[in-house]
C-alpha cells in the first residue's frame, strides 16, 4: 500500500495563511476607506454648512447661544436699551470695541472711534451684513446713527493668540497638525469665499503684515476661523475695469505682494496717483505666511508643510496671473488632509501589500 505524502498540506500551508492575511488586510483597508469616507464627508459638508443663513436663520435674524428662535438684528432702540457695556476690550483706528452683555448673553459692541473715518466704518457694517454666512462673524444688531455694531461674543479672541491658546491644559489636545491643518483649511475657505462672494470678488486689504492679517480673525471654541474685520475690502470688477489699491501710502515688505510695492525704485518719491492698482491675487500670495503660523511647530506639521510645498511656490509666483486661484489653493489642502489622514490612520499599508 503506498503512504499518501504528508508534506503536502503543509507545503501550502503557508500560502493559505498568506492568502488569509491578506485577504483580512484588504477587508481591514476597505473598512478603514469606508471610515475615512464617513468622517471626510461629514467635514466637508461641516465646511460647506450654509454659506448665506448663519445658524440657518432667515436674512436680518440671528440665533444665539441655546436659543431656538430667531430674532431679527437689534434696533438703535434696543441696543440702547438691551445692551449693557462691560469693559473694554479693544481700539483700532476706526472702532473701539467693548465686551457687553445681552439678555445674559456675552456680546462685542463696536463703536466709531475717528469721526473722519466714519465711511471706512459704515462700509465694514455694509460689507457685515451682506457677506452674513459661516466664515463671517455673527451680525447682532447695529444702530447707523450712532456707529455701533453689535456682533456675537468669540472668548478665544483673534488667531493672534493661537500658539497661547494651544499651551492652555484644555485645549492642548487641539495642538496637532491635524486640528492646525483644518484651521488653515477654514482662513483659505474665507478667502475663497470672498474672492466669489455675492457681492463679487473681494481683497482682504487691511493686511500688510503677518500680526495684522492674523487680528482680523476670530478663534471660535469649536476651532474654526471666522472673519471679523471688513473694514478694508475693496471690490474687483474686471469686465469693468476695475482694480484696487489698498489704501494712499507706500507698503514695504516681503508680505505684501510684489505688485503692491512701489515699481519706480527708491529714486522717484512715492506718489499714489502714479501706483498701478491690482487684483485679488495679492491675498494668495500671502497664504503661505498665514498658513505656515497656523501650521506651528509640531509632530507632523513639517510633512504637511513638504505636501503643501508646490502649491505656496505657485502662491509665491511673482507674476499675479500665475498664481492659482483660492479655489485651487483650498481643494489642494483638502487633498492633502485626506492623504494624510489615511497615511496616518494605516501606516505602512503600501508596503504590506
Amino acid at each position: 500500500m503506498e503512504r499518501k505524502p504528508r508534506f503536502v498540506r503543509r507545503e501550502f500551508l503557508p500560502r493559505e495563511v498568506s492568502s488569509i492575511s491578506l485577504a483580512l488586510l484588504l477587508v481591514a483597508v476597505l473598512l478603514l476607506n469606508a471610515l475615512l469616507y464617513l468622517y471626510l464627508s461629514k467635514f466637508y459638508s461641516s465646511l460647506g454648512r450654509t454659506e448665506t443663513n448663519p445658524g440657518l436663520c432667515p436674512f436680518g435674524h440671528f440665533k444665539l447661544g441655546a436659543v431656538k428662535n430667531c430674532s431679527p438684528w437689534l434696533s438703535c432702540e434696543a441696543i440702547n436699551r438691551e445692551v449693557r457695556k462691560l469693559k473694554r476690550v479693544g481700539e483700532g483706528a476706526v472702532k473701539k470695541v467693548f465686551l457687553s452683555e445681552w439678555k445674559e448673553n456675552k456680546v462685542v459692541l463696536s463703536q466709531l472711534t475717528n469721526s473722519q473715518l466714519k465711511e471706512d466704518f459704515l462700509h465694514g457694517l455694509k460689507m457685515l451684513k451682506a457677506l452674513q454666512s459661516k466664515h463671517v462673524v455673527r451680525l447682532l444688531g447695529y444702530c447707523e446713527q450712532q456707529f455701533t455694531i453689535l456682533t456675537e461674543y468669540h472668548p478665544l479672541g483673534s488667531l493672534r493668540g493661537l500658539n497661547e491658546t494651544l499651551h492652555i491644559p484644555k485645549y492642548k489636545g487641539m495642538n496637532t497638525w491635524h486640528h492646525r491643518l483644518m484651521l488653515a483649511i477654514d482662513y483659505v475657505s474665507v478667502i475663497r469665499y470672498l474672492h466669489s462672494s455675492p457681492l463679487g470678488t473681494l481683497v482682504m486689504c487691511d493686511s500688510n503684515d503677518l500680526d495684522k492679517v492674523l487680528s482680523q480673525y476670530l478663534l471660535t471654541s469649536d476651532f474654526h476661523v471666522l472673519v471679523n474685520d471688513l473694514d478694508a475690502l475693496p471690490l474687483v470688477n474686471r469686465s469693468a475695469g476695475r482694480l484696487v489699491k489698498c489704501g494712499h501710502r507706500e507698503l514695504q515688505g516681503e508680505f505684501v505682494a510684489p505688485e503692491q510695492r512701489w515699481p519706480y525704485g527708491e529714486d522717484k518719491p512715492f506718489e499714489d496717483d502714479l501706483m498701478p492698482p491690482y487684483d485679488e491675487k495679492t491675498d494668495i500670495w500671502k497664504i503661505p505666511d498665514v498658513s505656515n503660523f497656523l501650521l506651528g511647530h509640531v509632530e507632523g506639521s513639517d510633512i504637511v508643510r513638504l505636501h503643501l510645498f508646490d502649491i505656496h511656490a505657485a502662491c509665491k509666483k511673482k507674476d499675479p496671473a500665475e498664481r492659482p486661484s483660492a479655489q485651487e489653493v483650498l481643494d489642494t489642502y483638502r487633498k492633502v488632509l485626506t492623504l494624510l489622514i489615511r497615511e496616518a490612520a494605516m501606516p505602512g499599508t503600501r508596503e504590506m501589500l
